[in-house]
C-alpha cells in the first residue's frame, strides 16, 4: 500500500468524522465546490513556490496540493483508482496524440 492508498483511506474514513476536530471532515462538510476551491488555492500557491525556485517550499505545497486534490475527488465521487487506470490507458500514446483525441 503506497502512502497516496493510506491517505486516500484516511480521507474516506473522515468523511463521517465531526468536521469541529477534522480538516478533512470540515472541507468534505463544505462540498465539491468548496473543496475544489481549496485545492486551486494550493495548486496556486505551488506555482509561485516552483517560480520561486525553492525546493523545500515546493516540497511543502506539492504535499499539500496531492492532499487537497485527494480531498476534491472525495467529495466530487471519483476514485485515485479511476485516475489511476486513466492514466495507465494513456500511458501508450503520446501527449500530442492524447491531446489530439479530445
Amino acid at each position: 500500500m503506497t502512502v497516496l492508498d493510506r491517505l486516500t483511506a484516511t480521507i474516506e474514513a473522515r468523511k463521517s468524522a465531526d468536521p469541529e476536530t477534522s480538516w478533512t471532515a470540515r472541507l468534505l462538510s463544505q462540498g465539491a465546490e468548496a473543496c475544489a476551491q481549496k485545492f486551486g488555492e494550493e495548486a496556486l500557491e505551488a506555482i509561485v513556490e516552483a517560480v520561486r525556485g525553492d525546493r523545500e517550499a515546493l516540497t511543502r505545497e506539492g504535499a499539500d496540493v496531492l492532499y487537497h486534490f485527494l480531498v476534491m475527488l472525495t467529495a466530487s465521487g471519483v476514485t485515485l483508482e479511476e485516475v489511476l487506470a486513466e492514466l495507465e490507458r494513456r500511458e501508450t500514446r503520446s501527449g500530442i496524440e492524447e491531446k489530439a483525441s479530445r
